[in-house]
């Protein structure tokens, strides 16, 4: 296998979009193709993320519309569906084309329109990437899967659930602090002096859940142009490098031994650095896929980051923050920056790719330059779990 690097990123405002899918995925990609110093005609392949556009606009099939849009000609263009993770598994597909040979270079991304649908039918439809048979008919929806992680959790590690509110309202915090920071973000502006009382006491949406454990509804776009490595350095003096990656399934909750410890997330993220070479204390960055407070609890521990158990503490504590053990979510994450499912992941990619560079936004920025940065992606209830390892360098 080749080693594959990143050359252009490309990303929209993430919020409320004029825009259909189709434009706003066009947008990202033409400004990572611009980016990269390539020209439309040097794309061999298109990978598209896309969670629910045939609930969102009546549009099935957006990749191929998509390459047609961008004037890229009858290039294979494939549309990629792990709900939240849709993007995730885009890059991670294309950057395995790439490294297998098949293609030398590629523009990968997603798009979502989710705010179109009004909040009853977003949150109907997103619920269909849980297990339909058990899960459905039961009234389950995302936050009420992560209210019941959260009080297995205080359970878990015999923690009040008092106290773990005002542990999980840190990340809630922390993360619409950094997104009030980045012009991209959908708070932009907004939320940046919340306090942890703030959070607990906003409406409550499944409890022990608030409004402000939760990200938004979102619309956006991002895309990446990835190429061989052997070639980046015709393109550009900073490419990054994809490391390694990992993909992990789940199945029905009713299967599952711990919420708190899925095994799709646990076995996707041991892929990912088993592939780079590399162990969670070497990471400098991580996005994480924080849809509501607890989950980048969840995360940070299932990626090794902290011990079982630990993670709420360290938080509460800063040392997720910038100078912190490990700088988590500093474009704002999901909460602060907004969720456009099928968009997610390569927003994840482009933020670690933008702190390689040192071009994060002002306040946002840590220091010194990350030169190892990692995303985690959750499509649905851990059904679908990804893992993308980034570097300055090849290892």
């Amino acid at each position: 296998m080749r080693d594959v690097a990143i050359i252009g990123i490309g990303h929209t405002k993430f919020g409320r979009a004029a825009k259909t899918s189709i434009e706003l995925f066009s947008e990202a990609a033409l400004q990572a193709i611009d980016d990269a110093g390539v020209e439309l005609k040097d794309i061999e392949a298109l990978f598209q993320g896309a969670a629910l556009p045939g609930f969102e606009e009546g549009q099935v099939m957006p990749a191929g519309f998509s390459a047609a849009d961008l004037n890229l000609g009858p290039i294979p263009a494939t549309r990629y569906e792990g709900a939240c993770a849709s993007a995730s598994v885009a890059i991670r597909d294309a950057a395995l084309w790439v490294g297998a040979g098949e293609y030398d270079m590629v523009l990968a991304g997603g798009a979502e329109k989710a705010l179109i649908m009004g909040v009853p039918f977003a949150t109907r439809t997103f619920a269909m990437a849980c297990h339909a048979p058990t899960e459905g008919p039961a009234g389950l929806t995302f936050p009420g899967v992560f209210a019941m992680a959260a009080r297995l959790y205080a359970r878990n590690y015999d923690l009040p659930l008092d106290a773990l509110r005002e542990k999980m309202a840190s990340v809630s915090v922390k993360n619409h602090r950094h997104g009030a920071l980045n012009p991209l973000a959908q708070f932009y502006n907004k939320l940046g002096d919340l306090k942890v009382e703030d959070v607990v006491k906003s409406k409550m949406v499944a409890d022990p859940l608030t409004l402000l454990d939760c990200c938004p509804f979102s619309d956006g776009a991002s895309a990446l142009v990835l190429c061989a490595a052997e070639d980046a350095r015709k393109y550009t003096d900073e490419p990054v490098y994809i490391l390694g990656t990992g993909q992990g399934s789940g199945g029905p909750l009713s299967k599952m031994e711990d919420l708190t410890k899925p095994v799709s997330r646990i076995s996707s993220a041991k892929s990912a650095f088993k592939r780079a070479g590399l162990s969670p204390k070497d990471i400098d960055i991580v996005e994480v896929h924080d849809c509501f407070t607890i989950a980048e609890i969840i995360a940070l521990e299932c990626m090794g980051f902290f011990e079982w158990g630990e993670a709420a503490d360290a938080t509460a504590e800063g040392q997720t923050e910038s100078g912190g053990e490990i700088p988590v979510n500093m474009s704002g994450g999901l909460i602060g920056k907004g969720h456009p499912i099928g968009a997610t992941g390569a927003s994840q990619v482009y933020w670690i790719v933008k702190q390689m560079r040192g071009e994060a936004p002002k306040g946002n920025q840590i220091n010194p330059v990350p030169e190892y940065g990692m995303t985690d992606t959750l499509g649905g209830d851990f059904g679908t779990l990804c893992h993308i390892i980034l570097g300055r360098s090849k290892k």
